[in-house]
């Protein structure tokens, strides 16, 4: 059936009526945001601190006393004593060779001497005699000189063997393959049952006490650089963690490939226990200058902009900042503009975080919901 369809008129009126329907008053405003609930821990003040400036160091933690072991006999591994990160005292005996084929050398050798020192023995009585004859006139010149000749001989022959005696008992001293000084074991690289040849690499001893951090510097800065100069560098497995150390010395001779300049920068005396092979990197302090730095943690990276949270008057703001150089000893950036003294900023700003929130401290809150505590009798 047809229907007349409703007038504009007609619509436009419930329109308006549904508008002002008692449901959603004219005058209701929307509920204000909860603030941003902080504590004191979350903000940092910043301040002025001393930006240190001198060339980059980049480099490795690595044992100033280190041994390579290598066979120095053949033979087959028998026992493998110590295993890496174990402990050696100097003279610890670490791998076992077989001796077997040494041993029979050496046997050879012992009666080779014996056999050697009893034909010295004879030939030296033989001598005497003819001398003794010679006196008296009983023998030629020629029989004379022919018995001195034959002790001369058996005295060579002696030496030749008491010598190769003396090399199979060194041989035999080197199946056994000892600590050349107290360390640590660092590269176990045979086990028991591996063939040994002349030259294989058996395990590396090195000494933990003379770590240090052996770094390199670009060729046009080492004459900034002098024995002594404050280092100060992070370890790659302690991030958390600042080093500073001291340069010991400069490698006079660049690296013929990369140019660089080998610097040597000791280890500072602390708890943690350095691992050879560690990547570090750092900065020499060749000069420094005051400058507000901001620590990495709190910079908000966007492309090539930067940005930090900051708190003023209890309400969030986010400010762009332009930074300058890092100081690699603290892991702080300079501020060049953005920022003054005594600004708040979020240290860790995580989350959805909205530009003009009000923020409130834990301390606050906790303050204005303690109840009075009453003073009367």
């Amino acid at each position: 059936m047809w229907t007349r369809p409703k007038s504009l008129l007609a619509v436009a009126l419930a329109l308006a009526l549904t508008a002002c329907g008692g449901e959603t008053p004219s005058d209701a405003k929307p509920k204000p945001a909860a603030p941003l609930q902080l504590v004191a821990e979350d903000v940092l003040l910043l301040d002025t601190q001393s930006l240190a400036q001198g060339p980059v160091i980049s480099g490795s933690l690595q044992p100033e006393l280190r041994a390579d072991l290598r066979a120095e006999v053949a033979g087959v591994v028998l026992e493998v004593l110590k295993d890496n990160g174990d402990a050696v005292a100097k003279g610890d005996l670490l791998i076992r060779l077989d001796p077997t084929a040494i041993r029979d050398k050496l046997l050879s050798a012992q009666e080779a001497e014996r056999a050697a020192s009893v034909a010295m023995d004879q030939s030296e009585r033989q001598l005497k005699r003819m001398q003794s004859m010679a006196g008296q006139g009983l023998v030629a010149t020629e029989a004379l000189e022919n018995a001195e000749a034959k002790r001369n001989q058996a005295q060579a022959d002696l030496a030749s063997a008491r010598a190769r005696v003396v090399e199979a008992r060194q041989q035999m001293e080197k199946t056994e393959v000892r600590a050349p000084f107290a360390g640590v074991v660092g590269a176990r690289a045979v086990s028991a049952g591996d063939t040994a040849q002349v030259g294989k690499e058996l395990l590396t001893v090195l000494d933990v006490a003379t770590m240090r951090f052996e770094g390199n510097i670009a060729a046009d800065q080492v004459g900034r650089v002098q024995p002594g100069a404050a280092v100060g560098f992070r370890v790659n497995g302690y991030p958390d963690r600042r080093f500073d150390g001291q340069v010991q010395r400069v490698n006079p001779v660049a690296d013929a490939a990369t140019r660089q300049v080998q610097v040597l920068v000791s280890l500072p005396k602390t708890d943690v226990t350095w691992v050879a092979g560690l990547y570090a990197e750092g900065r020499i302090d060749v000069a420094s200058r005051p400058a507000l730095l901001v620590p990495e943690s709190a910079v908000v990276n966007e492309g090539d902009a930067h940005s930090v949270w900051l708190v003023q008057d209890g309400v969030l703001h986010k400010v762009a900042i332009q930074l300058g150089e890092r100081d690699e000893r603290l892991g702080r950036y300079e501020v060049l503009s953005g920022l003054s003294t005594g600004a708040q900023v979020l240290r860790h700003p995580l989350g959805a975080m909205k530009d003009g929130a009000t923020v409130q401290f834990a301390s606050d809150i906790a303050a204005s919901t303690t109840p009075a505590v009453s003073t009367g009798n």
